[in-house]
């Protein structure tokens, strides 16, 4: 099996009414770096980017593409600090940020495409 660089054996791929706004929001607001832009005239069909060691794709929705949003768990260093940086970005807080009682920091919020996001910090090494 071959999988590209930067890509998992799971990827997510966000469809979103404003394809622009969310990988926008991506860079600005979670950190991530965009790493590919494939055009279909002024629309994106495909843009690829990485949030860690991770890489999502996003398209612009169509008829056949409906939007369709999702719940994604990002891991991240700072869970207060990915949490002010999405806020200042354009996300709605649905959760605040506290300790969670399977050792992880965590607050939740909703992109402005409709998207939620755990924002997770791992308190401890270790499984679950």
């Amino acid at each position: 099996m071959r999988i590209p660089p930067g890509f998992n054996t799971v990827a997510p791929y966000f469809f979103a009414d404003d394809a622009v706004a969310l990988v926008r929001f991506l860079v600005d607001g979670l950190g991530g770096v965009e790493v590919l832009r494939h055009m279909n005239g002024d629309r994106i069909a495909n843009a690829q980017v990485r949030l860690g060691g991770s890489t999502v794709m996003v398209s612009q929705a169509s008829p056949a593409f409906p939007p369709m949003p999702s719940s994604t768990y990002l891991f991240v260093d700072n869970a207060d600090d990915a949490m002010s940086r999405a806020i200042a970005a354009g996300a709605t807080k649905i959760m605040d940020v506290a300790d969670m009682p399977y050792r992880d920091r965590q607050g939740g919020i909703k992109d402005p495409c409709g998207n939620i996001w755990w924002l997770s910090q791992r308190l401890v090494d270790g499984p679950y």
